[in-house]
């Protein structure tokens, strides 16, 4: 049986809406942390001209291929094994990175070797898109955020929605400049960072 998030079914259409506009001239994207694999297979149909590659550790890997093989996409491929904490990922150079959910499972240090990472394979002008919940100025944007936050450190003391700032000074650590930041339904956000060439010139 296929694996099923009813928080994927919620929000990919929000999602979509941001990706359409930020992955428009883009041909590859890696998607980290590809979760059950509703998100890849659905962006993967309404964005044809991409080849989406999608990536998870190991046992998240058969529900992943469940989505992926019922779908029968030629645009979609994986999942490839990727844990960020590996010094060496097995992606050399992407033009695009998607991940949603994911920064506030990690502990802080996996957040970390995340931005190495993708600062490492992000080609020059590529672009990092992030979705999930997020703190600003060290503040909740909602009760439902807060409640969600104990949650998690309930579950896992290290893990807990981050703070906008904390990551966006590890993007600028790694080459990369933050183009948006998207309102989105259910106290969310859509990060966009983008790599910056070596001459510093923004995306025109």
């Amino acid at each position: 049986m296929k694996p099923f998030s009813e928080a994927c079914e919620q929000n990919k259409r929000p999602i979509l809406a941001v990706l359409q506009q930020y992955f428009a001239n883009v041909s590859n994207v890696l998607e980290i942390g590809s979760g059950t694999g509703q998100h890849a297979v659905f962006f993967a149909a309404q964005l044809p001209h991409l080849h989406w590659l999608t990536s998870e550790v190991e046992e998240y890997h058969p529900g992943v291929r469940a989505w992926l093989d019922e779908a029968g996409l030629s645009n979609i491929d994986g999942p490839i094994e990727l844990d960020v904490n590996q010094p060496d990922w097995p992606v050399t150079e992407i033009e695009a990175v998607f991940s949603a959910n994911t920064v506030h499972i990690m502990d802080w240090s996996g957040v970390e070797r995340m931005f190495v990472g993708i600062g490492r394979v992000l080609q020059p002008k590529g672009v990092f898109c992030l979705y999930g919940p997020f703190n600003y100025k060290g503040n909740y944007s909602s009760e439902s955020n807060a409640r969600f936050d104990l949650w998690l450190k309930q579950r896992d003391s290290r893990s807990g929605i981050r703070d906008f700032e904390a990551l966006n000074i590890l993007a600028q650590q790694h080459g990369m400049e933050l183009l948006a930041d998207h309102a989105m339904p259910v106290n969310n956000r859509t990060l966009v960072w983008q790599k910056l060439p070596v001459s510093n010139e923004k995306l025109q």
